[in-house]
């Protein structure tokens, strides 16, 4: 059984013709757990997210509980743009699946054209790179202040444009994971836990949340500090559990 959501019916049957032959056309972009292509057609590119297949017992919740990621990714893409946040534009979704549950499921946005990647910020000599990092803290606070409480905001998940004025335009991207909710404080300051921050990042980092919020700067670095930190060691504590038992442990928030 196949499912195919998009809001342009005029797209429906490009959709359809893409991902019956995702496997042998496109560019890939990434292939991990997930796979990632490019499409070109037309004046257009398409970006195409293809989800790894769900294990058994996720396989009847994405279908009867919860909801696809490429669902979600949808959905999400569509809220948060209407909260004013930037992603790549969301065209549809296609789900493939039987009475136990999903098969396989694929996103499909507008594919962007960007200019950087937050990663690209760890380089401590990259251009305008204290500008950039204070400009991506007021975004953060964006997201905050919108209550979109995404689970993945790592650093691959932030791409950037450069505008004409030297400002920047922040378009968040891998979208499953989130959730639209009020946020405290702690929630606030955990949500910098996953982007892998230096202390010279923090810095910079810490001290642009508190002049937005008007926080103590020492308290919100050193909060931050502690949160990267242990965050950090969670990674470290789950490395060595999958290594010495072969499983996967995995943070209960938004799994």
């Amino acid at each position: 059984m196949i499912n195919i959501h998009v809001d342009d019916a005029s797209n429906e049957q490009k959709v359809k013709e893409i991902i019956l032959s995702f496997n042998d056309t496109g560019k890939t972009y990434w292939k991990k757990r997930n796979t990632i292509k490019v499409f070109d057609f037309e004046d257009k590119q398409w970006n195409v997210k293809s989800f790894k297949v769900p294990h058994l017992i996720n396989r009847f919740a994405y279908k009867y509980v919860r909801g696809s990621k490429a669902r979600r990714s949808f959905e999400h893409g569509k809220n948060i743009l209407a909260k004013g946040i930037l992603t790549p534009k969301p065209i549809g979704y296609v789900e493939y699946s039987n009475l136990i549950g999903l098969e396989e499921s694929f996103y499909v946005s507008e594919n962007l054209n960007y200019d950087l990647k937050f990663e690209n910020l760890f380089d401590e000599n990259y251009p305008d790179r204290v500008n950039i990092l204070e400009q991506f803290t007021e975004f953060t606070y964006q997201l905050h202040e919108n209550e979109i409480h995404s689970f993945d905001h790592s650093k691959g998940n932030t791409l950037m444009i450069k505008k004409p004025d030297g400002s920047y335009d922040f378009y968040l991207v891998d979208l499953n994971r989130m959730k639209f909710e009020k946020m405290d404080y702690q929630q606030r300051i955990d949500n910098f836990n996953r982007l892998g921050l230096t202390p010279s990042m923090i810095e910079i980092i810490g001290s642009k949340y508190a002049a937005i919020t008007g926080l103590d700067k020492a308290k919100v670095i050193s909060d931050i500090t502690a949160s990267c930190d242990k965050f950090h060691e969670f990674k470290y504590r789950k490395m060595r559990w999958k290594k010495k038992f072969g499983m996967s442990l995995a943070p209960g928030s938004g799994q």
